[in-house]
C-alpha cells in the first residue's frame, strides 16, 4: 500500500497575520487544529509541519505533533514540502494549507484517492460548484474547467467559459449563463502528488501564465503535467489570512461546527 504522507508547511512571517500558524483558536494554536483535522483522514499515513521557525516547531511538538525544520529561503509553499518530503518515506505528499483549521479531512481522503486509483496520474486537486455569479467575477475566487477526464484544462482568475447567448434577447450575462450550465468550479488549493512529480513540479521554471495569474499550478499545466480535478461536496473552507478572518473562525470553532468529533 503507498504511503500517504500529509505535509503542512508553516512559516511565521505573514504581511497580514504575522504569527497566524501560533494564533490562538478555541484554546488550541491554529496549527494544532489542521494537524488534528489532517490526522483524521483515512488516508494519510503520517502528518508533518514543515517550517523555517522554531517557534512554530516548539508549539507542534508541545501538543505531540511531528515539525520539520526548512531552509528560510523558499520562495514558496511548494518549495517547503518539496524539501520536507525529500526526507521522509512518501509515496503520496498532500499539500495541507496550514491556515485552514476547518479543513474537512474527507477532501484529503478525495485527492490522494485519485491518486492511489491511477498510478499514471502524476497529482490531483478539488473542486467545488461555483454558486453565483458574484463567485464567477471574483478574481479571489480561481476557476478550473476540465476536459472528459476531469483532468484540469485551465485555472482562472477571471470568468471562464465566455458563453455565448443563443439567443438576442437572453439578457443574462456570460457569467450568469457559464454558472447556470456548471462548465467551470470553483478550485479548492488542496493538492496531491505523486513524489516523484512533486520533485519535477518544484525544479521546473515560472511559467508566463502562472507569472500573469499568480497560480502556480498553470506551471504544471505548461509543462505538461496532468492534474486531476476531483469533485468534492461541502463549504469553502476558512482560510485564515487576516484577523478579520481570525475572528471569523474562533467564532465557528467556539460554536462547535466540527466535523468528526475535532475541535
Amino acid at each position: 500500500m503507498p504511503v500517504v504522507v500529509a505535509i503542512i508547511p508553516a512559516r511565521y512571517a505573514s504581511s497580514r497575520l504575522p504569527g497566524k500558524p501560533l494564533a490562538e483558536i478555541a484554546g488550541k494554536p491554529m496549527i494544532q487544529h489542521v494537524c488534528e483535522r489532517a490526522a483524521a483522514s483515512r488516508l494519510a499515513h503520517r502528518v508533518l509541519v514543515a517550517t523555517d521557525d522554531d517557534r512554530i516547531a516548539s508549539a507542534v511538538r508541545a501538543f505531540g505533533g511531528e515539525a520539520v525544520m526548512t531552509a528560510a529561503s523558499h520562495a514558496t509553499g511548494t518549495d517547503r514540502l518539496a524539501e520536507a518530503a525529500a526526507h521522509c518515506n512518501a509515496d503520496i505528499v498532500v499539500n495541507v494549507q496550514g491556515d485552514e483549521p476547518l479543513l474537512d479531512p474527507s477532501w484529503i481522503d478525495a485527492v490522494a484517492g485519485a491518486l492511489l486509483a491511477d498510478p499514471e496520474l502524476p497529482m490531483a486537486t478539488l473542486s467545488l460548484p461555483l454558486t453565483s455569479t458574484d463567485e464567477m467575477l471574483a478574481s479571489s475566487v480561481v476557476k478550473v474547467v476540465t476536459d472528459a477526464r476531469d483532468d484540469a484544462l485551465y485555472f482562472s482568475r477571471s470568468p471562464i467559459p465566455h458563453v455565448r447567448s443563443e439567443a438576442s434577447a437572453d439578457p443574462r450575462t456570460p457569467a450568469e449563463r457559464s454558472v447556470e450550465r456548471g462548465l467551470a468550479r470553483r478550485h479548492v488549493g488542496l493538492y496531491a502528488y505523486r513524489r516523484d512529480a512533486l520533485f519535477r513540479f518544484a525544479a521546473l521554471p515560472r511559467s508566463p501564465l502562472e507569472e500573469a495569474e499568480a497560480l502556480e499550478q498553470l506551471r504544471a499545466l505548461h509543462h505538461g503535467m496532468r492534474i486531476r480535478v476531483v469533485p468534492v461536496t461541502g463549504s469553502v473552507s476558512v482560510a485564515v489570512d487576516t484577523p478579520e478572518d481570525l475572528e471569523r473562525a474562533r467564532a465557528l470553532l467556539h460554536k462547535d461546527t466540527r466535523r468528526d468529533g475535532i475541535s
